[in-house]
């Protein structure tokens, strides 16, 4: 994820990550499977009525750290434009959560987590888990938290996928949703970028089958499958803006350095990207997506039939990994299903990662929205489904 310097002005200030535990969580494969921790960071004040709670979750590459720094630290969250006094999601008047995902490795449980049976890190014990394990979790995190009904729940690219499925399975605990840059499911062409970064990193000989945790830890592969999502997010336009041909000027004595700028960018955001991520839990995420069908193999409209939450649909013109067709696939069974919906198309040339850095338009919609629908269940008892 992208993470700038902080604004001090608008910022949420220091925060802290929190964790809760729970004893089992029934997959929808079947398994049973526990304990599970979700590491989460909250900001803002829950108010007396419990009724200005949003959920905000991540993408792929994310974790719990959405806004505010933490101790010691001077990097903000990866969402911290749109959180805070007077943002998006204000938290003078609303109370946002923020958890790392089931199969993360950023304080949730995961493939990187020791395994009670074993002591040992689960690798590939870990279960495969879907999108909707990784909400049905969340749900057990709002009900820790005393939430009955959420205001919102809000994210992009896979975390659209998330408010897609909060969205199918637990409309009756939700006001609104903002799914941003998603698809109800993923492409040919989805799945086949995703593949070839699992293969990448399967192919790196520290793997071992998952099994490294000993060290040496795979980090080429990881690095590469980096890089190729690095690609996939920026568009050709802003490719062409942020580096042209422009060469670097290497001196160094070999017929491959990176020698345009272009080259430089993909390599260092690899190279950081496995500092911070594990190879495992990006294997296990990449599945989740791939394996992501909101409609359940049925027509996505008769899924929503009676659903009374209403909803936002945010895409990019110039996002062609999460093409804004999908997002209009989603408005479309919305309107069919009698769904209140609304939809942006935002002229931008940062391809996928416009639901980053899109800060003014996208605040703007998302503000507004929020609050008409916080109004709709403050002052009118218009409290959805």
């Amino acid at each position: 994820m992208i993470k700038e310097k902080i604004n001090q002005d608008s910022s949420v200030g220091v925060v802290k990550t929190q964790s809760f535990t729970f004893e089992s969580l029934k997959l929808e494969s079947g398994e049973k499977f526990g304990p599970v921790t979700l590491a989460y960071e909250t900001y803002g004040t829950l108010n007396q009525e419990k009724s200005n709670a949003i959920l905000i979750v991540h993408a792929l590459s994310g974790d719990a750290h959405a806004a505010g720094v933490h101790e010691h630290e001077d990097n903000a969250g990866w969402w911290d434009a749109f959180i805070g006094p007077g943002k998006a999601m204000d938290t003078e008047k609303y109370f946002v959560i923020c958890s790392n995902i089931l199969g993360g490795c950023k304080g949730s449980t995961g493939p990187a987590s020791i395994n009670p049976k074993t002591s040992k890190p689960y690798a590939l014990d870990f279960p495969l888990v879907t999108v909707g394990d990784i909400v049905n979790a969340q749900k057990r995190l709002i009900d820790h938290l005393g939430i009955e009904k959420l205001l919102a729940v809000v994210g992009g690219s896979m975390g659209g996928q998330q408010v897609l499925s909060w969205l199918v399975n637990y409309s009756h605990n939700l006001c609104a949703a903002v799914p941003i840059a998603t698809t109800i499911k993923h492409s040919p062409q989805q799945i086949a970028f995703n593949e070839v970064g699992r293969q990448s990193i399967m192919a790196d000989t520290h793997w071992k089958s998952g099994n490294y945790y000993d060290g040496p830890f795979p980090l080429k592969g990881l690095a590469v499958a980096r890089m190729i999502g690095h690609i996939t997010y920026m568009s050709d336009s802003s490719m062409a803006d942020k580096f042209g041909r422009q060469k670097k000027g290497s001196a160094e004595p070999f017929k491959f350095t990176a020698d345009f700028e272009v080259e430089g960018y993909l390599r260092y955001r690899g190279d950081n990207f496995v500092k911070r991520f594990d190879a495992n839990s990006y294997l296990y995420i990449t599945k989740a997506m791939d394996n992501f069908d909101a409609s359940g193999g049925r027509r996505f409209e008769d899924i929503l039939q009676g659903t009374k939450v209403k909803v936002l649909v945010i895409s990019f013109k110039s996002d062609w990994l999460y093409p804004a067709y999908q997002s209009k696939e989603i408005v479309k069974a919305c309107k069919l299903a009698g769904v209140e919906t609304t939809y942006c198309e935002i002229d931008s040339t940062y391809g996928h990662d416009a639901f980053l850095l899109e800060v003014e338009e996208e605040s703007h919609l998302i503000k507004h929205f929020l609050k008409k629908v916080f109004y709709a269940y403050e002052v009118t008892g218009d409290y959805g489904a």
